[in-house]
């Protein structure tokens, strides 16, 4: 069957599809149906079949005579070393820790904060926590005491689990001073803390709540798995909120489990025993679904990478990492390939390596420009795949099925709608909207196994945040259009469309042009507020390193470019050079903290930026130009 068959047949009959693809995952009580829709709009999957995460992710590989494929390679150039783990060393390490935390009281529903680097360590309690039915909270490791103590409030762990120390390029970063600040802003009170100690720094323990990772092991019994029902959660993870507070996402555990199965086949096109590297962080929705819990239930190696694209110790790490462990689909954001570009835009440090093990690159995170993906498939020779999801929806909304029937790619665009995902066009009234005609993304509900069925403790901030703007609808906060052969192009959040003189505008429309000028490695288009015209787009543009161009040249050519292509339409008069970017830990340009620094509003700086000191720079950079009073 192609794709649009398997799609097609999901739609006749989504009821028989999702229990066929039930059928590839261990219950204890196989459910009796698909969907639970009584309490819609809150949905719910296989609510009422018995299973268990840890026991799918881990222990069935070993009883079914693969206990010797490794399961897990940590990869840590910032330390200098690998780890390999097999399924049968994993499943004994995972069993420990999670006997050690039942011994200390830890209970199914109960939650567990964990706050730890890119180590195995990492993954092993989030599958310890899964064994006996505690739901986990991973926030990413090194975030701000207050950030951490927020969520301490609104999840109420009764244990956190964390790491000593991170470790960044030249630095160490304490987690446990972060840790201990946190407990102590915070309302809610932990019964304990379970200290990973790392090498690099080994941190002070509080007598009577710390406690040390092996020593807490020490004699206990190891756990068997406990099944729980399919709509348990499995774990809540925060995503940052437009009020600041962020928005617990759940996910249920029977949907969780089929869908991550079925798209690690359908959509990925890998097979068990093959090796699959998502470089993100455990942190992320990706590192949940794609270093985890994915690879890890359909029987695949995953990689756990402790370095970043370039300066680990250069350009040439992915290449190196794609050798040395023989990696067949590569998962990364578009912003890890933008910063290898700028660093070394002919690809000399590719010639170094033997990537000839890799079958696709896949890319998703942020919006990935044409410039990028064309630059990738030179360099590589391999299917450049960009396709498109959320935190919230947990595994992709829309990509190119490779395991079924790999489309022509349309550069620009992340290919097709899953099946489960009935995406629509709409305008503002809630209308559906002609091909080819920009408007607000929707997905009809219910949405598919594995997306989110609410927020932890906030079922009317749920409603308002996704469900209430277009009623039957899930909103997902971004904008684009559908092209006759029913390819989707995303090419703003819904808040990056702007307004010049009544003409609605697409600021990754001018990205994408911009990114095109042979001297830009990467760039950005907000709307600055513009008395006549209502807003203006203004572009920030990050040069390749050796350029010997000025920046007055290029910006000249820049704003030639987008008036050319796109017409005086788009006003587009301003472009400033700037170092780099304000970014997320996880590669998403902040472009909504940009507007209101430009626009002399107030803000406050989000607790995922990678480095707060570039607000600053941003703002001298505004000022040159008459922005940011």
């Amino acid at each position: 069957m192609g794709y649009r068959d398997v799609y097609a047949a999901w739609k006749a009959d989504p009821e028989q599809f999702w229990m066929e693809a039930a059928e590839a995952i261990d219950w204890e009580r196989m459910p009796s149906k698909a969907l639970s829709d009584e309490n819609a709009p809150f949905f719910e999957w296989f609510a009422d079949g018995m299973v268990n995460t840890c026991w799918n992710a881990v222990d069935r590989h070993v009883e079914a005579g693969r206990g010797a494929q490794t399961a897990i390679i940590h990869d840590s150039p910032v330390t200098g070393t690998i780890h390999k783990i097999s399924y049968a060393e994993l499943r004994d390490r995972v069993a420990s820790l999670a006997g050690a935390l039942r011994a200390r009281g830890i209970d199914k529903g109960d939650r567990v904060i964990i706050y730890m680097p890119m180590v195995p360590e990492a993954v092993e309690a989030m599958l310890a926590c899964a064994r006996i039915g505690a739901i986990h909270s991973v926030v990413f490791g090194g975030f701000a005491a207050h950030e951490l103590a927020v969520r301490i409030d609104d999840a109420k762990p009764k244990a956190i689990i964390a790491a000593s120390c991170g470790i960044e390029p030249g630095r160490v970063v304490h987690y446990k001073p972060l840790l201990d600040g946190a407990i102590e802003q915070a309302a809610h009170k932990v019964d304990f803390c379970v200290i990973f100690q790392r090498e690099q720094e080994v941190a002070k323990l509080i007598e009577g709540r710390d406690v040390d990772w092996f020593a807490f092991q020490y004699g206990v019994e190891p756990a068997d798995c406990l099944p729980v029902e399919g709509n348990h959660p499995a774990y809540i993870l925060y995503t940052s909120g437009t009020t600041g507070q962020p928005k617990g996402v759940v996910r249920h555990t029977g949907g969780h489990l089929v869908a991550l199965n079925w798209s690690m086949k359908n959509i990925y096109g890998v097979d068990p025993g093959e090796v699959f590297w998502a470089a993100s962080d455990v942190g992320w929705v990706v590192g949940h679904s794609y270093i985890c819990y994915g690879p890890l239930i359909h029987g695949n190696t995953t990689i756990v990478f402790e370095g970043k694209p370039v300066g680990t110790p250069d350009a040439g790490t992915f290449w190196r990492v794609i050798q040395d462990h023989k990696v067949r689909a590569f998962f990364t954001a578009p912003t890890a390939f933008r910063a290898i570009k700028r660093e070394d835009p002919k690809g000399e440090f590719l010639k170094n390596y033997d990537i000839s093990s890799l079958r696709t690159l896949f890319l998703a995170g942020e919006r990935a420009d044409p410039d990028t993906v064309l630059w990738a498939q030179d360099m590589l020779k391999v299917p450049v795949i960009d396709h498109w999801w959320q935190t919230e929806t947990g595994w992709p909304m829309v990509g190119n099925p490779m395991g079924i029937e790999p489309l022509p790619v349309k550069v620009g665009s992340p290919t097709v709608p899953m099946p489960g995902y009935d995406i629509h066009i709409l305008d503002e009234a809630g209308q559906p909207m002609e091909a080819g005609q920009l408007g607000a993304i929707a997905v009809k509900l219910p949405l598919p196994p594995g997306t989110l069925p609410t927020l932890w403790n906030a079922e009317g901030r749920f409603r308002k945040a996704y469900l209430d703007h277009f009623p039957g609808y899930y909103e997902t906060g971004d904008a684009g259009y559908i092209d006759e052969e029913g390819y989707l192009y995303i090419m703003a959040r819904t808040d990056d469309v702007i307004n010049v003189a009544g003409h609605r505008l697409s600021t990754g429309g001018m990205e994408e042009i911009l990114a095109s000028h042979p001297d830009v490695a990467e760039c950005a288009v907000i709307g600055v507020t513009d008395q006549l015209k209502g807003q203006l787009p203004l572009g920030f543009l990050c040069t390749n390193t050796g350029t010997n161009r000025s920046d007055e040249d290029i910006v000249s050519e820049c704003v030639k470019l987008v008036r050319d292509r796109i017409g005086p339409v788009a006003a587009f008069k301003h472009a400033i050079v700037v170092k780099r970017l304000p970014k997320t830990r996880s590669g998403k340009i902040l472009r909504a903290t940009m507007v209101k620094i430009a626009d002399s509003a107030d803000f406050k700086v989000p607790a995922t930026i990678d480095d707060p000191a570039i607000i600053d720079e941003i703002r001298e950079a505004l000022r040159t130009i008459g922005y940011a009073s």
